[in-house]
């Protein structure tokens, strides 16, 4: 009876595509970012109260919504930064959405994938947004300079371009240091180094990768989940890299679906949360070695991977799970959204009992 239960709270269909949803932070509102079938997109805050989700504001957009975040904002502000359909980033204040505080042709298409870091106290340095596009690219942003991304990383001249999927900032644990990892539609998983604009790491996992997320922005980086397709998912510790095998690695089966997603819990960077394609949820528990470190027959430090084990599962839908976001401030509740049209609020239980 220790383990964790998933509850669906509430419930609420909606009559448009809903591709993200976002907790506001230091407040008990979300966002829900999508397309409306004529092709428009959607930008909604919901609040949560008496056990129900009421309508705030919303407003509609020229283009569809596709990923939204609050990462590089301050406390104070609230700004939503979101990546549309055109290729188009744009930052909004939620109390006045009619037109956005910034504004960049970022891409020439999709923003698949985008990323804050440097706001809402996490992650030393500068604020910064990352966005990654079906154009190949990934582009670094800071929102007090106009126009130009502060880096770009691209194919070269006659590469072929690969759907960039994902993309996520980490290692961000002084003024100086910073990460961003990027996943591709053909497996690819590149790690590049912002300090000294190299690319620090490459794999490649055979199946495209829907998500890649460090398990904290703001430490020296710890571990890295990456979601893919064929049903598995990746857990790379970071902290220790081989020269020639990279960093130690472990592979999971699990959702018998694509995984679109996988999210760490904000008060518990071992717990994760992972979305399937078959509508399921599942939460895990990654339990680090014995010993994290050895040493090969050349005496390299290499990493050790540790296990992980399915603390619950359920499933919420028959589409596959969009987006899932827990509550930086209340332990235990998240939003999620699903290909149904519906927006879901969850409460997970237990979860202090797996420290």
């Amino acid at each position: 009876m220790d383990k964790p239960q998933i509850i669906a709270h509430v419930q609420k269909s909606l009559n448009y595509t809903l591709f993200d949803s976002k907790w506001v932070p230091c407040s008990a509102k979300f966002v829900v970012l999508g397309n409306y079938p004529r092709g428009t997109g959607a930008l909604q805050v919901y609040e949560v109260s008496h056990g129900d989700a009421t309508l705030v504001h919303e407003s509609e957009k020229s283009k569809g919504l596709k990923c939204g975040t609050f990462g590089a904002s301050s406390l104070h502000q609230r700004y939503l930064a979101t990546g549309d359909m055109d290729g188009r980033m744009q930052i909004w204040n939620l109390d006045a959405v009619d037109l956005p505080v910034y504004s960049v042709n970022a891409h020439k298409e999709i923003i698949n994938s985008i990323d804050g870091v440097g706001g809402l106290g996490i992650g030393e340095g500068a604020p910064e947004i990352v966005t990654g596009s079906r154009d190949g690219s990934v582009k670094v942003w800071d929102p007090r300079q106009k126009n130009d991304p502060v880096a770009t990383m691209e194919p070269g001249e006659g590469e072929a371009k690969r759907d960039c999927w994902s993309v996520a900032f980490g290692h961000a644990y002084n003024q100086h240091d910073r990460c961003v990892c990027a996943g591709y539609d053909n497996g690819d998983i590149k790690m590049f180094d912002l300090r000294n604009m190299t690319l620090r790491w490459e794999t490649n996992v055979k199946n495209g990768v829907c998500c890649v997320e460090f398990d904290r922005k703001d430490i020296n980086m710890n571990k890295l989940v990456a979601a893919t397709l064929e049903s598995k998912f990746h857990v790379f510790d970071l902290r220790t890299q081989h020269p020639q095998k990279g960093f130690a690695s472990l592979t999971e089966k699990a959702h018998k679906s694509t995984i679109w997603l996988g999210r760490h819990l904000p008060q518990n960077r071992d717990l994760f949360m992972t979305t399937g394609g078959s509508g399921s949820l599942n939460l895990w528990k990654y339990t680090y070695p014995s010993n994290r470190v050895t040493k090969d027959s050349n005496e390299t430090p290499e990493g050790v991977a540790g296990t992980v084990t399915l603390l619950q599962n359920v499933t919420l839908s028959t589409q596959p799970i969009s987006s899932f976001d827990w509550s930086p401030d209340k332990e235990g509740l998240a939003v999620c959204t699903a290909f149904d049209q519906t927006l879901r609020i969850l409460i997970v239980t237990k979860l202090n009992r797996h420290l």
